[in-house]
């Protein structure tokens, strides 16, 4: 798979969820810099750690994920 320079693998989606599928979505760096996005990886950390061995694993739905995703590209960079 060829990925776009300046972006990085996240996965989304909680494994306990009914309806929610994980899944791995690229995203552009410049998201961690972002502070919606920094108080995710918090979360993150806090949940699985810093180890990993794949796309960093974000503790929420996808549904909340494309709607950080939206707020990010639009309100904060608008």
């Amino acid at each position: 798979m060829k990925v776009n320079k300046g972006r990085v693998a996240v996965q989304v989606g909680l494994a306990n969820a009914n309806d929610d599928q994980i899944q791995k979505i690229w995203i552009p760096i410049w998201y961690l810099y972002n502070p919606l996005f920094q108080r995710l990886l918090d979360k993150a950390s806090e949940m699985y750690g810093y180890q990993s061995t794949g796309p960093i694993m974000l503790p929420c739905s996808v549904d909340d994920f494309l709607r950080l995703r939206w707020r990010m590209e639009n309100v904060n960079n608008g």
